[in-house]
């Protein structure tokens, strides 16, 4: 069975009004997009999903944990990961995306695949930072040896010239 025919709605046998979906996204998911920045994973996606005489309402909220590159020693770290999006799914001549929020899709369309948006969305909601958490006592959960590596390579006392006229302007400020 093909993984990805679960994400495909026949929403033309559909009766107006609300309908639930649920999904299990793990790492087949992420490895089927070339350029995901998630290649392993596993979230609960619920859709809720409005159908209307002229459009369609999608509700997408996803729960679950993320495994990506630290961004100081590039080892993988547990995330987790949770939000909510929405899509307007109107019909017209063809397929195009009037507004970031609002799909359009042909007239006599009768199913949908949501696997785009579901990775659009996801990938939405992954944290700026992504580094190991601290241990209880506040010592970094790093790779030790990359941590120490990278202390070796900081010189943290020397001045950093690029600031100079800048702090020059603060006192400038200042008096």
């Amino acid at each position: 069975m093909d993984y990805f025919k679960q994400f495909v709605i026949p929403f033309s046998g559909l009766k107006q009004g609300i309908h639930h979906f649920e999904f299990g996204i793990d790492d087949t998911f992420f490895e089927h997009f070339e350029y995901s920045e998630i290649r392993k994973g596993s979230l609960a996606v619920r859709l809720d999903l409005e159908k209307e005489e002229k459009l369609l309402v999608l509700m997408f909220s996803f729960e679950g944990i993320i495994t990506m590159p630290c961004d100081r020693c590039f080892e993988p770290v547990d995330l987790p990961l949770s939000g909510s999006d929405h899509l307007v799914v109107k019909f017209g001549e063809g397929y195009y995306e009037e507004k970031e929020d609002l799909q359009v899709i042909p007239e006599g369309q009768s199913q949908l695949d949501i696997s785009p948006f579901i990775y659009e969305f996801v990938h939405l909601h992954l944290p700026a930072r992504r580094v190991h958490p601290e241990d209880p006592d506040g010592n970094s959960m790093c790779d030790p040896e990359i941590l120490k590596k990278l202390d070796e390579l900081t010189d943290r006392h020397a001045p950093d010239p690029r600031w100079d006229v800048l702090n020059d302007l603060l006192k400038k400020d200042e008096s």
